[in-house]
């Protein structure tokens, strides 16, 4: 009987917390200002600072990054350079079209399939699947990616981080565009 009741308890537990809603939706920033144009804020230089936290809010590692990005009128092309505070250095380019006022889409290197975002008001949403290292292999991990713009310089990015439905870290991201 002990047994049926833990079973029954981690089932429990595992559907409360995987079925957990996150209402918080792009369109809801739609009145809000400033306005997040995305292409226009990564143009240029942008320098960030970040925290990657893992499932237990513990920092697990930091970076600083450089980001250049370059606008042509319908894609932009972002090259991001982060150094890791163990001295492990990444680099990513990606390439973001701009569908129309409020969709993009994009591909990088190490992102599986193309990523989707969303633009409304301050907020700009970006859903992706990235092929993260660990241990000698690549996994494939889910990004819910949020950046809200502050002002004309600063920007504040909040990334969940999932695998199979189950929250296993999370990214937290300040931008200062040069």
């Amino acid at each position: 009987m002990k047994r049926i009741k833990f079973i029954f308890a981690l089932v429990t537990l595992i559907l409360l917390t995987s079925c957990s809603v996150n209402d918080m939706k792009p369109i809801d920033f739609k009145d809000k200002k400033p306005r997040l144009i995305i292409e226009e804020y990564l143009s240029g230089n942008v320098k960030a600072w970040g925290i990657l936290q893992n499932r237990s809010g513990k920092v697990t590692r930091q970076f600083s990054a450089d980001l250049n990005g370059k606008w042509d009128g319908k894609q932009l092309i972002l090259d991001e350079k982060f150094v890791w505070n163990n001295g492990e250095i990444q680099n990513r380019q990606w390439k973001i079209n701009k569908i129309d006022e409020h969709h993009y889409d994009g591909t990088a290197g190490d992102v599986v399939g193309t990523a989707k975002g969303y633009s409304y008001g301050p907020a700009f949403k970006f859903e992706y699947v990235l092929l993260v290292p660990v241990k000698g292999k690549e996994i494939k991990i889910t990004f819910d990616d949020w950046i809200f713009k502050q002002d004309e310089k600063i920007a504040i990015n909040r990334a969940t981080m999932s695998k199979f439905g189950f929250k296993v870290a999370e990214l937290t991201v300040f931008f200062v565009k040069e």
